[in-house]
């Protein structure tokens, strides 16, 4: 109980000085670092196994740091980095500015922009069928989707928290998370995937777009923020109309070559956001009457873009992940699974402890994997036990997980897309907290009416 204690005034702690104004990276990190080094004083292991440790926990503490450094600077940072180069690039060259201005006048027949901003969010929900990281898929809306709708009127925390919400509930029948949570249950993939979830995400997405459209609504309001859509003939536009494919290239591509939908050709997001850059450039250098010199020129605003992106948004992530690597080295989320384990309640009761605690640690800890993991284990001995159905456990856990995480200032897909659109963390969960909430209730909800409790 002593490390959920730590662990919980440590975040609060966190939450309190961001809120103050200092800068999020260095006090995550700190934080981060600080939990690690009181883990190894109390004795336990800083460092996760598949990590060698040093020798010494002090050393071992900026082991880790190092190691994000590398997986997340290298992996998910790079892929950041190339999507934020990609759309300086596409707003240098005019891409951007073409897009507005086609997309504009047959939009313009929708008066509200949050009709619009609804409209978004369920693309922004299908989206997510093709890109399985939270993250990936925000960065992936931050660069085309989010100046397009702020351009229709739709303000920027509102913007941000659209594309920073898709991932929070499950669609996808193949996702890793199903694929466990389907084993754990005892049921088949297609069974579980697409007879009990599916009915339930596709009810939940209906209500979080409802509960998005009045929520922005009235913080808007409240915030006195003005809803203007950009006046069309203001926009400068120095392209031609065709540059208004170039901006969607990277959701073309991931639609096309992710996953082999032609077949015997498949590639990851940094190839494809690669090869957009590439198209972009040859056909900028084609449209320039092959002046080389000034495409090249051009292309360093994309070179500009990535290095702003490693500044503002992945030493954010990498400090994120150390934060929630000490929350979970020092026994945090350990000490959350044992409470789990000592309630004597009913199956009804134990289906919201188990949600509630999964929620809680993903805000926590800003991961959506990690504790659902973790606490998965838990539900087929727990429903054994009581007679009840594991799935009946499992399915609001497996949602919780991902809406904790979309409510967690310390998330990935949070940092990543409030960094790119100059918005702090704090704002974006404001936003998403109450469509999140009606979210979860629904889940709950269908998972009483769709899901038999005992088995």
């Amino acid at each position: 109980m002593l490390e959920l204690l730590i662990g919980l005034a440590v975040t609060v702690a966190v939450g309190y000085f961001i809120i103050k104004g200092y800068k999020p990276a260095g006090v995550l990190l700190t934080a981060g670092l600080l939990l690690l080094l009181i883990t190894g004083a109390l004795g336990y292991n800083v460092l996760p196994e598949k990590i060698q440790a040093t020798g010494n926990f002090v050393t071992d503490s900026l082991e880790y740091v190092k190691y994000m450094l590398q997986y997340r600077g290298g992996g998910l940072g790079m892929q950041i980095m190339l999507l934020c180069g990609f759309a300086s690039y596409m707003t240098h060259i005019g891409a951007n500015n073409v897009v507005v201005k086609q997309f504009s006048k047959p939009l313009s027949v929708i008066k509200s922009p949050y009709v619009l901003l609804v409209a978004a969010y369920i693309v922004a929900c299908l989206m997510s069928l093709a890109v399985s990281s939270a993250t990936g898929l925000g960065v992936l809306l931050m660069a085309t989707l989010f100046p397009m709708m702020t351009a229709m009127g739709i303000s920027r925390p509102a913007a941000v928290a659209i594309c920073a919400s898709p991932a929070a509930i499950i669609l996808s029948p193949t996702s890793g998370d199903v694929i466990v949570a389907a084993e754990k249950s005892g049921l088949p993939l297609h069974v579980f995937a697409v007879e009990t979830v599916l009915p339930v995400s596709i009810c939940a997405i209906i209500v979080m777009a409802a509960a998005a459209f009045f929520w922005n609504k009235y913080l808007d309001k409240k915030e006195n923020i003005v809803m203007e859509k950009v006046d069309i003939s203001e926009i400068e536009v120095k392209a031609p109309a065709y540059y208004a494919i170039l901006p969607f290239l990277p959701i073309i591509g991931v639609f096309a070559f992710n996953g082999e939908t032609i077949p015997g050709l498949s590639l990851d997001i940094y190839t494809i956001v690669v090869m957009s850059i590439f198209i972009g450039a040859i056909v900028d250098f084609v449209t320039k009457r092959f002046k080389g010199k000034e495409t090249l020129e051009d292309l360093e605003a994309c070179y500009q873009g990535m290095a702003d992106a490693f500044k503002g948004v992945v030493m954010l992530l990498v400090a994120a992940g150390v934060f929630a690597q000490g929350l979970m080295s020092i026994g945090a989320i350990d000490n959350l699974i044992g409470l789990a384990e000592s309630a004597g309640a009913g199956g009804f009761a134990l289906m919201l402890l188990l949600t509630g605690l999964t929620v809680a640690a993903a805000i926590a800890t800003g991961s959506g994997n990690a504790p659902f993991y973790a606490f998965v284990e838990l539900a087929p001995a727990l429903a054994g036990k009581m007679g009840l159905s594991p799935a009946f456990l499992i399915i609001p856990m497996l949602q919780a997980s991902n809406l904790g995480r979309t409510i967690s200032p310390v998330s990935g897909v949070i940092v990543a897309t409030s960094g790119m659109g100059n918005v702090s963390p704090f704002e974006v969960v404001k936003r998403t907290s109450v469509p999140v909430l009606f979210g979860l209730l629904t889940v709950i909800i269908g998972t009483v009416v769709l899901v038999p409790m005992y088995s």
